[in-house]
């Protein structure tokens, strides 16, 4: 799950981290307002989406006047903001963040994030704030610094200060660096956040150090435990058939290919997608039915797939241990009755009452077609779409 920028710094505030001040707005009128409000002689006005570039999309605008405030905001608020995150269609700006101006010095960046290879937390920090953190990882790997800290310990003051000083603040604002490391870690832990960013992490000309922009990213297995941050959810930014799958308990993301992927289990799900590729065509969703699908759940997840126009031929690919085939077999029937399926279908199944399922299946009338193996699976699948 991600949250907006303005809702990422509320969370920091109350772990102590400081931010600028700032009001969210949804309309040209509030956010001039939020300006008068917040007082000063310069204000940030930032479009508010999932998605990072915002500035260079130019979504974020400096305003020196009420009047350029209103004007500012009148050119944000409700355009298809297009970044290098939100693919070329871009994402409708419904929401604004005013912010007071500050005196940036120098610009930083750090997160914390979990590193599954050495099953720890890393804490990455640069002095390359502000850009993109993939782009200075491929250009100047030498300026990322990391340290792995043990869940057991938490980020010690030694590690805090190492971070601190090998991306350059100066030692008058150490303390204040090293502070604002360890509570952004306490951050991410108490809040089962599975990233949290700063970019620019900033020093002022005072020496002060602030977080200017915030991005989290959250374990949804965990929101169960975090239902103030559950009521941070924005579904305008949310895919609608992702959100539709997850009515159903449908494990669903939408991808950039052609042939639909209907599976049980997330890792031959995923083997699916690897073979689809493999015999050269791309998939168009990762779907996960689960191990307990019903018929009901099998006609919803063939409904969502064939929302999307690209999707020119569906692969059922089924491992019957606690699902038995059966009762998938029934599913594919009934939905592909239902939907009044026009696009080529091939089904493989292995398992729990396989040969039971495979009857289902053949005695439909149905043009479906049936495959033994993986890779048989996918040779007929695409060449069926071809």
């Amino acid at each position: 799950m991600k949250i907006h920028e303005y809702q990422a710094k509320e969370i920091l505030r109350k772990f102590g981290v400081v931010t600028p001040k700032g009001v969210a707005c949804f309309s040209v009128d509030e956010a001039v307002k939020a300006a008068e409000q917040l007082g000063g002689s310069i204000w940030v006005v930032k479009a508010q989406i999932h998605a990072g570039g915002r500035g260079k999309g130019g979504g974020v605008k400096i305003a020196k006047s009420l009047h350029e405030v209103q004007a500012r905001a009148g050119e944000i608020l409700g355009m298809q903001l297009v970044t290098h995150q939100t693919g070329p269609e871009g994402q409708l700006v419904r929401r604004l963040l005013i912010e007071e101006g500050a005196d940036i010095k120098k610009e930083y960046y750090v997160a914390a994030l979990t590193d599954r290879a050495t099953q720890k937390v890393a804490m990455m920090a640069s002095s390359e704030g502000g850009m993109d953190i993939e782009e200075v990882a491929h250009k100047t790997p030498e300026k990322i610094i990391k340290v792995f800290v043990d869940p057991l310990v938490g980020l010690t003051d030694a590690q805090a200060t190492e971070l601190a000083r090998g991306i350059g603040v100066p030692e008058g604002s150490m303390a204040q660096a090293v502070d604002t490391f360890r509570k952004l870690y306490t951050c991410y832990m108490e809040t089962d956040a599975s990233l949290a960013e700063i970019n620019p992490l900033i020093l002022e000309g005072n020496g002060n150090i602030k977080a200017l922009d915030a991005k989290f990213n959250f374990d949804s297995n965990a929101l169960y435990r975090h239902p103030e941050i559950v009521a941070y959810r924005d579904l305008d930014e949310e895919d609608p058939d992702e959100l539709e799958a997850s009515k159903f308990d449908l494990a669903y993301i939408s991808l950039d290919g052609n042939i639909g992927c209907l599976v049980n289990g997330a890792g031959l799900a995923m083997a699916t997608m690897d073979t689809i590729k493999l015999f050269g065509a791309e998939p168009a969703n990762f779907l996960d039915v689960g191990g307990g699908a019903t018929t009901e759940k099998v006609t919803e997840a063939f409904k969502i797939m064939l929302k999307n126009p690209k999707v020119k031929g569906i692969l059922v690919n089924i491992f019957g241990g606690i699902m038995r085939c059966d009762t998938i077999a029934e599913g594919v029937v009934a939905a592909a009755r239902e939907v009044k399926l026009s696009v080529p279908l091939v089904v493989r199944m292995k398992g729990t009452n396989e040969e039971i399922g495979k009857k289902i299946l053949a005695d439909s009338g149905l043009p479906i077609i049936s495959a033994d193996t993986m890779a048989e699976a996918a040779t007929k699948i695409v060449a069926a779409v071809k």
